[in-house]
């Protein structure tokens, strides 16, 4: 029997050598992924420099035109509103007609006033060439003192105060300046998408699943022809117009309705207009109605989106060596929420949440009240 061989290796030798090179191969892998100087997500890292380089780059030259398109998207939702929604509320009933654009406009306000404020407003960031006493670390990147809070923006490349995140639909990085008009704009653009929806619903079905509206057109004719009963309760067919009755009485004359095929030219424009409203607030609703409730919960524990996957880290730190950690800058969701909308100084909740308010968040942002050495309570906020 003939031996295979190849190089003048046997088949057992050919086997041990692709086994070493296997072994070897793992080894490097392991070596580069598994020891003090690299791990699994540093290598997928690595991996993603690419992507993150383009974010950093390239994302401040693309906010302009996503500003562009929030404002048109806006325009066109309100004004398809108006073009539709108000005639046929207004012939329905003036005075509900009334209160739709009280509600509808003070909505719409607060959402162009608190995204234009979003917008033009600096989220904050540490002086530069001056000495920080607040600061409790450097950065890295800025080679700069930088207060509590704050952290590194790569988009703006700067140091943001009480950062929270980088905004692309606003242009701008959202922080301790101009967070309240962050959140207040998602909070009323959700209830305005809400709103339309509610209102719109009765629109939707008279312009979109009736078709025509009140006017119908028949499709197929009807076949058929007339039938009676006779006295044994029988169905028979009626082949002349005279056997109706016993009394030769001529066929009665019924009023039916007439098919009018609608000529209104807008028509098909409306519903192309409806269904655009009808995808559009359903998917604000989804993304800015979730978005809003993560941003209520953080605000909710005193922390930012930055701040929460610190603090989980710390808190998974903690619980290892059996502690507990607390978040120094949770004073309890009533106290949260008071300083989070500036609800200090005798501000009113109806002044200053449910109407456009320029007031500036408490403090500098360079230093904050922790749990540790909060004011008493009728002394702060």
């Amino acid at each position: 029997m003939a031996r295979i061989t190849w190089r003048g290796h046997s088949t057992q030798e050919l086997l041990f050598i692709l086994r070493l090179r296997w072994s070897y191969m793992k080894h490097c892998w392991h070596s580069l992924t598994f020891n003090a100087h690299m791990n699994s997500s540093y290598a997928s890292d690595v991996c993603l420099t690419p992507i993150f380089w383009f974010v950093d780059n390239y994302t401040h030259c693309l906010g302009p035109f996503f500003v562009v398109g929030v404002a048109a998207l806006t325009t066109s939702v309100v004004s398809i509103a108006y073009w539709i929604g108000l005639p046929f509320w207004w012939a329905k009933s003036q005075l509900v007609t009334y209160f739709l654009l009280v509600v509808g406009n003070w909505l719409l306000l607060n959402v162009v006033f608190h995204y234009v404020m979003a917008v033009i407003t600096p989220a904050g960031h540490p002086p530069e060439g001056v000495s920080l006493v607040e600061a409790v670390s450097m950065c890295g990147k800025c080679i700069a003192p930088k207060p509590p809070r704050t952290h590194h923006c790569s988009i703006c490349n700067r140091c943001i105060l009480k950062m929270d995140h980088h905004c692309p639909w606003l242009n701008n990085c959202v922080g301790y300046g101009n967070h309240r008009y962050f959140f207040l704009y998602m909070t009323y653009t959700t209830l305005g998408c809400l709103f339309l929806i509610l209102f719109g619903l009765e629109i939707g079905h008279k312009y979109l699943w009736l078709d025509h509206g009140e006017n119908w057109t028949e499709i197929e004719p009807l076949e058929g022809q007339p039938v009676k009963f006779n006295l044994s309760g029988h169905i028979i067919p009626v082949t002349h117009p005279h056997e109706y009755d016993e009394f030769m009485l001529p066929a009665a004359v019924h009023n039916l309705p007439t098919p009018i095929v609608d000529t209104d030219a807008a028509l098909p424009g409306r519903r192309r207009a409806l269904w655009f409203m009808a995808f559009t607030n359903v998917a604000v609703v989804l993304a800015l109605g979730s978005l809003s409730i993560w941003h209520a919960k953080l605000i909710t524990r005193g922390e930012t989106s930055v701040e929460a996957h610190i603090n989980e880290a710390e808190r998974k730190r903690h619980l290892q060596q059996q502690r507990i950690y607390i978040n120094p800058y949770n004073f309890g969701t009533k106290k949260n929420w008071k300083l989070f909308l500036g609800l200090v100084r005798g501000r009113s909740f109806w002044r200053t949440v449910l109407l456009p308010s320029w007031h500036k968040p408490e403090g500098t942002g360079l230093s904050f009240h922790t749990v540790n050495d909060a004011p008493f309570e009728d002394e702060w906020p």
